[in-house]
C-alpha cells in the first residue's frame, strides 16, 4: 500500500488501546507501520537497485523484529531528547520491551497490507524467494483511506465541541473510533476477498480462451469491489479482460486484449540474462518479453536491439494508474551487437 495508509493504520492501532498500556505506543506503532518502506533508500542508487531491493529483507518475517527494534531505538532517542518535561501524573509507564512488541505488531500490519495488493512481497526471504500476493486490494484504496481518516479525525472534531462547552478533555481520546475504523477495514478486506473469489470462479466457468488456461490472475480496481482485471495465460498467448461480478459481464476485445508470446530471439536471451532481466523475471508473474527490433544502426550493418519487459498484471488503467498506456512497472534493455547490455531502463528511468 502507499505510505499514508500505513501510517494511518499504525496510528489507529496505537489508539485502539495500546496507548493505555505503555507510553509512546501510538508513536512507535505509527512509525513501525511504515518502517519497512525504508528500503526505498536503495532507489538513491538507481531505479533498478531500488526495484531489486524493494519489499526485500525489510518486508519479511525475519526482518520484522529488527525493524521493530530500530523503531524502538528511534523512540528511545526521542524520549531522551524530550526528557520528563511532558510526563504527567497518570500517564502509562515506559516499558521498552512492550514498546518493541507493539512496534512488531504494527510492522506485521505493514506486511499484511502489502500482501493484499497484486505487487506482493517475499515474506520468507531469503530462505524462500517466492512472491506472495493476495491481489484483492488496489495499491491505493480510497475507501480504506477515508475510513482511517474518519477514525483518526473524528475525535479531534468532536473535541472542539467539548472545549466550547468547557468539558474536560479525556486523556485517551478516540479508542472507540480507532477500533471501529480497524473493524471497518477488516470488513472491507473480507468483502473484497469474497468478490475476488467470485471473480475467479466466474472466469473458470466462463473461459475466454480457446486454448486451455495454464494460469489465471484476478487483479483489483480501486473503490469498486465488483470490478476486476483478469489475465489468463495459455501455452501460446495471454488474454486480458475486465470482469464485473455483479452483472456477470466479461469485457475482452480481439485482438487488443490478446498478447501472443513472441519467439525467443538471441537479443531476448541476452536481455533475460542481464541484471534487469534476472531481477524482473524473479518478480514478474505474467511477463511479456518482446524484441523491439533495430534500435540503432552501426557501420557494416550491425545494430542495437531494444528488448522490453512488461508484467500483464498491471496492463490496465485505474485512477492515476495508466498501466495499459504506459506499460507501468515495465523495463527495457538495449542489447549491443556483441550481446552486452548498452542501457537498462525501468519505469522510464535509466540505471546508470
Amino acid at each position: 500500500m502507499e505510505p499514508v495508509t500505513h501510517f494511518l493504520t499504525g496510528a489507529c492501532l496505537g489508539r485502539a488501546g495500546f496507548n493505555r498500556k505503555v507510553a509512546y505506543a501510538t508513536l512507535a506503532m505509527t512509525l513501525a507501520a511504515e518502517a519497512p518502506d525504508i528500503d526505498v533508500l536503495w532507489g538513491l542508487r538507481g531505479p533498478l537497485v531500488g526495484f531489486e531491493h524493494h519489499r526485500g529483507i525489510t518486508h519479511t518475517l525475519i526482518g520484522a523484529p529488527v525493524m521493530a527494534l530500530l523503531v524502538t531505538g528511534v523512540v528511545w532517542l526521542w524520549h531522551r531528547w524530550r526528557g520528563h518535561r511532558y510526563q504527567r501524573e497518570g500517564d502509562p509507564p515506559i516499558r521498552w520491551g512492550l514498546i518493541w512488541f507493539f512496534a512488531l505488531l504494527a510492522d506485521f500490519s505493514h506486511l499484511f497490507l502489502d500482501w493484499t495488493n497484486n505487487y506482493g512481497l517475499r515474506l520468507f526471504f531469503p530462505f524462500n524467494p517466492h512472491w506472495y500476493a493476495g491481489s484483492f486490494v488496489f495499491i491505493f484504496e480510497p475507501v480504506l483511506f477515508v475510513i482511517l481518516l474518519v477514525a483518526l479525525g473524528s475525535p479531534a472534531i468532536f473535541g472542539l465541541a467539548d472545549r466550547e462547552i468547557g468539558a474536560r478533555r479525556p486523556r485517551f481520546r478516540g479508542q472507540g473510533w480507532a477500533i471501529a475504523g480497524l473493524a471497518a477495514m477488516v470488513m472491507l478486506w473480507s468483502w473484497r476477498w469474497a468478490e475476488h473469489r467470485v471473480a475467479l470462479d466466474m472466469l473458470r466457468n466462463q473461459p475466454i480462451t480457446a486454448e486451455a488456461a495454464t494460469r489465471i490472475s484476478i487483479n483489483p480496481y480501486p473503490i469498486d469491489p465488483y470490478q476486476w482485471f483478469a489475465v489468463v495465460e495459455t501455452k501460446d498467448y495471454y488474454r486480458t479482460a475486465i470482469l464485473n461480478v455483479r452483472t456477470r459481464e466479461i469485457i475482452s476485445q480481439t485482438p487488443e486484449d490478446v498478447y501472443y508470446k513472441p519467439p525467443v530471439t538471441p537479443a531476448i536471451l541476452a536481455a533475460k540474462r542481464s541484471w534487469l532481466g534476472r531481477v524482473y523475471l524473479d518478480w514478474s508473474q505474467f511477463p511479456l518479453v518482446q524484441d523491439g527490433g533495430v534500435f540503432g544502426e552501426l557501420p557494416g550493418g550491425a545494430h542495437y536491439t531494444r528488448v522490453t519487459f512488461q508484467d500483464l498484471r498491471f496492463a490496465y488503467n485505474a485512477l492515476f494508474f495508466h498501466g495499459r498506456r504506459d506499460h507501468a512497472l515495465g523495463g527495457s534493455v538495449v542489447v549491443a551487437p556483441n550481446g552486452q547490455m548498452d542501457e537498462m531502463e525501468l519505469d522510464g528511468h535509466v540505471q546508470h
